[in-house]
């Protein structure tokens, strides 16, 4: 699994609807999150103690501003301090995207759609359980419109490779 991590003051997914462009999911000050799995995400992953992990890391992760300026804060302690700590989850497929030869990436490293789905949507409902502050989404497998400003920017990977060991 893999999760592209933007700290951002507003983000929002639209896909195109019956009446033209919607959106999707809206949030303020937070987190926009694209996530993406690979061939080795089985459907046991969810109840492993990586995807925990991975799940308080994100949540955690001290990468907004405190008074002095320095990077001390998580999206959780700004949601307790009622600063903002929204999360907007994105599937995101080409995270896995091999470009080591020729100029088209082969995503054969991505994880089969059905098996992505039942993933994300599991990390879906996870983080609306935990998220301290709003939760929205984009839609699976839709082509979409990603409207943000990357605060900072701040842009961090988190890879489950990274936290085997």
């Amino acid at each position: 699994m893999r999760l592209l991590v933007q700290r951002v003051s507003r983000a929002q997914a639209e896909v195109d609807g019956p009446a033209g462009r919607e959106v999707a999911g809206r949030i303020g000050p937070g987190l926009l999150v694209l996530a993406g799995f690979g061939q080795a995400d089985t459907p046991a992953l969810p109840d492993s103690r990586l995807w925990a992990a991975m799940l308080s890391k994100l949540l955690t992760l001290r990468i907004f501003p405190d008074q002095a300026g320095k990077l001390n804060l998580s999206l959780t302690d700004r949601a307790l301090a009622g600063q903002g700590g929204g999360l907007l989850l994105v599937s995101q497929f080409t995270l896995y995207a091999d470009t080591r030869r020729g100029r088209r990436p082969s995503f054969t490293g991505a994880a089969a759609p059905d098996v992505a789905l039942a993933l994300y949507r599991r990390l879906a409902c996870d983080l609306a359980a935990q998220a301290p502050g709003d939760f929205a989404q984009g839609v699976f497998g839709a082509e979409m419109f990603l409207d943000f400003v990357n605060w900072g920017p701040v842009t961090i990977l988190l890879d489950s490779s990274d936290f085997m060991g």
